[in-house]
């Protein structure tokens, strides 16, 4: 029961997120040619050179991406992004009409930029936050960090970066700088919707299942597990603390998960600055 409660929340945040970054869309991007990265940026590109509806370039688009993320990252990986993949299209196309209900004709331009980035980013936040993605360049940012061996960030940063000058070319210079300004907004504010900007997150976790939690992070997460000898300050009991490195995309589920194998055990949860792996397991 409690496993299905979860879902529900998960599910639900990630319709929110992308309901906020649909309006987010269509409110203050669109309206003002602003490409400010993102598949939905880059549709914006080419509705003005071929009259193509943004919606379906971005369903088609997102169709084919995850047919290719199925092929090269594979079954699990792609799950997390068929739903907000195929959400995301409609949601553009259901709130495409938001304009005619809320006038920002009167707006300065930059104000319209800095609450389009905002609401963008809190929207991908909580999407990120809840193990899921949008589809789009988010599949493109996961294959060229597989294949190339960079962060999350750096290629987030080289694929809309890509787009925003795709942007500038077509809308102009100062339509470029206005998106690169959104762009950095939704990004800060998508980076504390997940709690901190980093990639990474050390997991800390004291628990009378070991064994259970081990079995859980290794088997279903193929993540690495190191226990370390510890002490109670108080009982000055010995016992094991297992010590996990979690991607930040992976964070509130596995929490939760946590929470069901052991309701009392003990979590504490740092950012990880930089993870080097030289070996597959300690």
């Amino acid at each position: 029961m409690r496993k299905t409660k979860v879902y529900i929340k998960q599910y639900f945040y990630l319709i929110m997120g992308i309901l906020l970054v649909s309006i987010s869309f269509n409110l203050f991007l669109s309206p003002n040619d602003l490409a400010a990265g993102g598949i939905s940026g880059l549709a914006l590109v080419f509705s003005k050179l071929y009259n193509i509806e943004v919606s379906k370039f971005i369903l088609v688009c997102n169709v084919l991406l995850i047919i290719v993320s199925y092929i090269c990252l594979g079954k699990e990986q792609t799950g997390r992004t068929v739903l907000g993949s195929i959400l995301f299209p409609i949601f553009i196309n259901l709130t495409s009409n938001i304009c005619n209900s809320i006038d920002l004709s009167e707006v300065d331009l930059i104000v319209k930029c800095l609450f389009g980035g905002i609401l963008s980013g809190i929207g991908y936040g909580l999407v990120f936050k809840h193990g899921f993605t949008s589809g789009g360049t988010d599949i493109i940012d996961q294959l060229v960090s597989k294949y190339y061996k960079l962060s999350m960030s750096t290629c987030l940063i080289l694929v809309d970066g890509f787009v925003v000058i795709a942007g500038g070319l077509v809308f102009g210079i100062e339509k470029m700088i206005y998106s690169a300004i959104c762009l950095v907004f939704l990004s800060i504010y998508s980076n504390k919707s997940m709690i901190g900007a980093n990639d990474y997150k050390n997991f800390y976790i004291t628990t009378n299942k070991i064994k259970e939690v081990k079995k859980f992070l290794i088997n279903k997460y193929d993540y690495n597990v190191t226990l370390l000898d510890a002490e109670g300050g108080y009982t000055n009991k010995k016992r094991k603390l297992i010590l996990s490195v979690i991607k930040t995309s992976d964070y509130y589920e596995i929490k939760e998960a946590l929470k069901i194998i052991d309701p009392n055990m003990f979590i504490t949860i740092a950012n990880s600055y930089e993870t080097i792996n030289h070996y597959k397991a300690l």
